[in-house]
C-alpha cells in the first residue's frame, strides 16, 4: 500500500511541475540551430574561396554572449577613471550594505529564485550588485574560532581589528562576557571615527537595533546578549558595562550617531523620553506611516529654509523584536528597501558627507531555521535594496560596498535540469522526478546540519517543497543550523571600488573604506596615527 501512495505521490509531482517545453531554453534550443548553422558554413568553405565567410563559432549563442559580455566590460572599465585617478577622486559618501549570513550559495540560489520569479529560467540572471565592476572574496574567521560569529565579524569590519566571537567592538584580549577592565579594550568605530571626521553616520537594519551586527556600528560589549538593561550579567552591574540600548540612546546619539532605523522596541521603550528629552529637533519614529510622513517632511524641508528643524537625530523603530520577514512582512512595517531610500533622502537633505551601514539581517535567521524560501527572498530585497541606493547616488562620489560578515551550511547540489525550480525536488533532463537511494525524492537545496535531520517521513510532503514553510533537509542534527567557515563575496563600486580584489581578510574592509574617505578631502591615511590604542584617535572608546 505504502508504494501505491508514494507512487501516486511521484505522478502527482510529475503533472504538476513546469514542463521543459514551457521553461525558457532558448540558448540550449539554439544548439540545433548553430548545427546547421555549422554544417552550413562548412559547406560553403569547400565550395567556395570566398574568406569572408563568417566563421562558424561566431553563430553560437554562447559564443555571442561571451563576445557581448567582454564588450561590455571593457566598456565599462575604460569609462571608469585610471586607479590613480581614483585615488585622487576618492569617496565621498559611502554606502556600505551587510547581508547577514549571505554565503556564496546563498546567491547563486537567490539569483536564480529572482530569476524564475520574473519568468525566467533563472541561472542567467544576475542579482543587481552582481554587475558591480569589483569584486573580493573576504576571510570570515574570529581570532578564537574557525567558524565565526556575527559580532566578531562585524566588529572586525567596523573597527578594522579582528576580535573574537561574541565581543561587540572590543580588542581580541578582552575576554567574553567579563565586564572588569573591559573599557580599556574598546576599539574605535567607523561610525565614531567618521563622527570625528565631520561625517554623518547612520545604521539601519531588519535586525533589533541592539543585535550583535548593528550593534558592532556604534557600541562596545563583552557580551553580545546585553542587549536590554535585564539582558546583563551580575558583573556588568558591579564594573559599570552599560546596556547595548542604553549605549545607543545615550552615548551613541549625543557623540553623534545622526540616524538608526530597525526593530527592537522591547530593548529601547525604556529609553524613547530620555531620547525626546536629548533632542528635542529630532525624530522617533515607530510605524511605516510615521516613517512616511517624516520623509514627506524632509522632502518638502529641502526647498526650505528650516533644514535643522527636519533633520535632527532620528530614531526609528518599528517592531517589538526583529522585523518580520519579507515575506510575511506586516502592513505597519517598512521594508529595508523603504528605510533604506529615506535614510539616503535624509543624509542627502543634510550638508556633508554621510557614511551608512544597511544590513539585512534575516538572510541569517532563515538560514538557522534551515528555511530556504525566506533566506532567497529576503537576499533577493537585498538586491533590489542596492539598486534603489545604487540609482539614488552618484557613482563619482559614492562608494557602495555589497558583503556579508559570515556564511552558512547552506547546500545545493543533485544535478537538476536547468530552469528547475530552485525550490522544488530535484529533476533530470527528461522532467522526471530523481530518486534517492531510499525511494523517495530529494530537494536541490539543503543544510549539512540543522534541526531538520535526516530525510522526510514521506514522500508526500515534497508537494509542499516550494511552500514558504519548508524546512529543507539536514544532515546532521543540531538544534538551529549553524554559521559556515567558508569566505564570502564582496562586490563593489564607485570611487576606491578597485582597492577590494583577490582575498583579503575581513578587518580590512574598514582600513579600505577609511582610504576611500581620506583621499576626498581628508588628511592622507600615512599622516594619521595609527588605531591601535596610542593615537589621539582612540579618544572617547570609553563611552
Amino acid at each position: 500500500m505504502r508504494s501505491f501512495i508514494c507512487l501516486l505521490v511521484l505522478s502527482s509531482l510529475l503533472s504538476n511541475s513546469v514542463s521543459a517545453d514551457s521553461i525558457n531554453y532558448a540558448p540550449l534550443n539554439q544548439t540545433a540551430t548553430n548545427q546547421t548553422a555549422l554544417k552550413q558554413a562548412a559547406h560553403q568553405k569547400s565550395t567556395s574561396s570566398n574568406d569572408s565567410v563568417t566563421p562558424p563559432l561566431q553563430s553560437n549563442h554562447w559564443y555571442q554572449q561571451g563576445e557581448a559580455w567582454l564588450k561590455n566590460k571593457v566598456t565599462t572599465l575604460e569609462s571608469l577613471s585610471s586607479p590613480l585617478q581614483q585615488k585622487e577622486q576618492g569617496a565621498k559618501n559611502i554606502i556600505l550594505f551587510l547581508g547577514d549570513g549571505m554565503s556564496i550559495t546563498t546567491l547563486t540560489a537567490a539569483r536564480i529564485w529572482q530569476g524564475q520569479q520574473q519568468g525566467q529560467s533563472g541561472e542567467e540572471n544576475f542579482l543587481h550588485f552582481e554587475h558591480f565592476p569589483h569584486t573580493a572574496l573576504i576571510k570570515t574567521y574570529n581570532t578564537n574560532q574557525q567558524t565565526p560569529d556575527s559580532a566578531g565579524t562585524m566588529s572586525a569590519i567596523m573597527t578594522g581589528v579582528k576580535t573574537r566571537a561574541g565581543l561587540i567592538s572590543m580588542g581580541p584580549e578582552q575576554d567574553r562576557t567579563d565586564c572588569q577592565g573591559s573599557s580599556q579594550h574598546h576599539q574605535q568605530t567607523l561610525l565614531e571615527w567618521g563622527h570625528q571626521q565631520g561625517i554623518n553616520t547612520g545604521v539601519v537594519t531588519t535586525a533589533r537595533l541592539t543585535h550583535a551586527t548593528p550593534a558592532a556600528t556604534y557600541a562596545h560589549s563583552p557580551e553580545r546578549s546585553w542587549e536590554g538593561d535585564y539582558d546583563r550579567h551580575p558583573n556588568a552591574y558591579w564594573y559599570g558595562c552599560d546596556s547595548i540600548a542604553k549605549q545607543l540612546v545615550k552615548t551613541a546619539f549625543p557623540a553623534g550617531l545622526d540616524l538608526a532605523l530597525g526593530g527592537g522596541r522591547s530593548k529601547l521603550e525604556s529609553y524613547y523620553d530620555t531620547f525626546n528629552q536629548q533632542f528635542p529637533n529630532g525624530s522617533l519614529l515607530t510605524n511605516k506611516q510615521a516613517l512616511s510622513d517624516w520623509n514627506q517632511a524632509l522632502l518638502a524641508s529641502r526647498f526650505s529654509h528650516q533644514k535643522e528643524a527636519k533633520t535632527g537625530p532620528v530614531l526609528g523603530v518599528f517592531s517589538p523584536g526583529h522585523m518580520d520577514f519579507e515575506m510575511d512582512r506586516r502592513a505597519a512595517q517598512p521594508s529595508l528597501k523603504q528605510m533604506t531610500e529615506q535614510a539616503i533622502n535624509y543624509f542627502q537633505a543634510r550638508t556633508g558627507r554621510y557614511v551608512l551601514v544597511i544590513e539585512s539581517a534575516r538572510i541569517d535567521h532563515a538560514h538557522h531555521n534551515g528555511n530556504a524560501a525566506r533566506a532567497l527572498a529576503e537576499t533577493a530585497m537585498l538586491s533590489s535594496t542596492v539598486q534603489v541606493a545604487d540609482d539614488m547616488t552618484d557613482d563619482e562620489d559614492t562608494l557602495i560596498i555589497v558583503t556579508a560578515d559570515h556564511s552558512h551550511t547552506f547546500l545545493m547540489a543533485g544535478y537538476p535540469k536547468r530552469g528547475n525550480p530552485i525550490l522544488g525536488v530535484s529533476k533530470n533532463q527528461k522532467n522526471e522526478v530523481v530518486l534517492a537511494n531510499d525511494g523517495m525524492p530529494y530537494t536541490s537545496l539543503g543544510y549539512a546540519n540543522g534541526k531538520e535531520y535526516g530525510r522526510k517521513k514521506s514522500a508526500e510532503e515534497f508537494l509542499h517543497s516550494e511552500d514558504k514553510n519548508f524546512l529543507q533537509e539536514a544532515g546532521i542534527a543540531l538544534a538551529v543550523e549553524t554559521h559556515g567557515s567558508d569566505d564570502v563575496a564582496l562586490h563593489a563600486k564607485g570611487p576606491g571600488s578597485y582597492l577590494f580584489s583577490g582575498l583579503m581578510e575581513q578587518n580590512e574592509i574598514f582600513h579600505t573604506i577609511q582610504q576611500a574617505l581620506l583621499t576626498n578631502g581628508l588628511n592622507d591615511l600615512d599622516s594619521l596615527n595609527d588605531l591601535d590604542g596610542s593615537s589621539d584617535l582612540t579618544a572617547g572608546k570609553d563611552q
